[in-house]
């Protein structure tokens, strides 16, 4: 996963595993003004600020938000505490009850998708709450708990795709056929599995180049036709080239 980044002296940042099957629970606390790119990496979360909960949705390219995420600074002006539910690809759409594409590059408030009364109250509980971590976690998992489980022929798709195989050679995995795979992807992905194959091969160049294997080696580790194409999928997705990633 992704972690987000809040410039040159990054804020303290958590995460571990969840009591929800394909989610990590993750913490950080962001100084206002202050602004966190945050790298794509097919994932969508449940996110609490100070009196907000609301959802993002799957980023095409790097997110740049304010130190707040528009919540306004913390108490006094202080730090802002965050907490959020980080979904694997491919299953927060069962279990916020929205397609996946209609949250693409979006930050939503929960209010629009689960209605005003049933988000203050979830956001006053959470906000009451001594670790509201823990507490945002129980809200996901009984939310899970009333929903279809995902599919799991998604989970597949993931692993097929993050592993560098090709579209066609998926869908014959998985047994769809190539539009039907473009159609679940949208729903389930929020873009089509070529795109998200894009982000997948990004996120494991990211995790080998922090590993301290060369560019060039990355590149034809993960499938890229040299390095010169690395970098430009970097810059695209990224929003930087890849030095820069690093010394972040």
């Amino acid at each position: 996963m992704a972690e987000p980044y809040t410039g040159t002296s990054p804020a303290p940042y958590r995460e571990r595993a969840s009591r929800l099957t394909g989610a990590v629970v993750w913490t950080r606390t962001a100084v206002p003004g202050e602004t966190a790119p945050v790298l794509p990496d097919g994932c969508m979360d449940l996110l609490w600020s100070e009196g907000r909960l609301f959802v993002a949705g799957p980023d095409t390219r790097a997110y740049v938000s304010d130190g707040h995420g528009g919540s306004g600074p913390g108490p006094g002006g202080g730090p802002v505490r965050y907490a959020g539910v980080r979904f694997f690809p491919g299953t927060a759409p069962s279990y916020l009850g929205v397609p996946a594409q209609e949250l693409r590059d979006r930050r939503v408030d929960l209010a629009d998708l689960w209605g005003g009364a049933a988000a203050r109250r979830l956001t006053e509980r959470v906000d009451a709450a001594d670790d509201p971590a823990a507490a945002l976690e129980a809200v996901a998992v009984r939310r899970a708990a009333d929903a279809e489980p995902p599919d799991p022929r998604l989970g597949a798709v993931v692993a097929a795709l993050g592993a560098g195989r090709a579209v066609t050679a998926t869908a014959d995995e998985v047994g769809w056929s190539a539009r039907q795979l473009h159609r679940r992807a949208l729903d389930a992905f929020g873009y089509g599995p070529k795109t998200l194959a894009r982000i997948l091969r990004l996120q494991r160049a990211l995790s080998l180049a922090r590993d301290g294997v060369p560019a060039a080696e990355v590149a034809a580790v993960t499938g890229y036709a040299d390095q010169a194409h690395l970098a430009r999928e970097v810059r695209e997705l990224a929003g930087a080239p890849l030095g820069v990633l690093l010394h972040r």
